[in-house]
């Protein structure tokens, strides 16, 4: 499977600050991802909506609000209504250890919390993508 990796990344809930996401977005393409980024103040439905428009392999939330127990769950309900069972939502934030575990219990993937490498993000995402092909 010679396609480009597909990544969303977006700014959820009122949280205005977007540098780390941008950031990401850089990094993701560097690695030779095609990345949307959709902007700030997105909604789980706008983000969803988004994702299924662009046919995203990856949803990469970035969330410093501490709303993240909300959105995350939200965005995982709205992914499996809409049928997108074979998309990795993943993200990064402020996120304490504890909602954390509660968030990959849910289903959610990893979680990078400030400081993390952004080449590990990528190999992260690459190494989903090779275990978890789209038909």
């Amino acid at each position: 499977m010679d396609s480009k990796i597909r990544v969303l990344v977006a700014k959820a809930g009122l949280d205005g600050h977007d540098r780390g996401a941008k950031i990401i977005a850089a990094a993701l393409r560097d690695a030779g991802m095609e990345v949307i980024y959709t902007g700030l103040r997105q909604t789980p439905d706008m983000i969803v909506e988004a994702a299924l428009q662009e046919d995203v392999d990856v949803i990469g939330i970035s969330i410093l609000s501490g709303a993240h127990m909300t959105i995350f769950p939200k965005i995982l309900n709205l992914m499996k209504e809409k049928g997108l069972t074979d998309v990795l939502l993943t993200g990064g934030g402020i996120i304490p250890d504890e909602d954390i575990d509660a968030l990959k219990k849910l289903g959610v993937g990893e979680i990078f919390t400030p400081g993390a490498v952004t080449t590990e993000i990528a190999d992260y995402i690459k190494k989903w993508r090779n275990d978890n092909p789209r038909q």
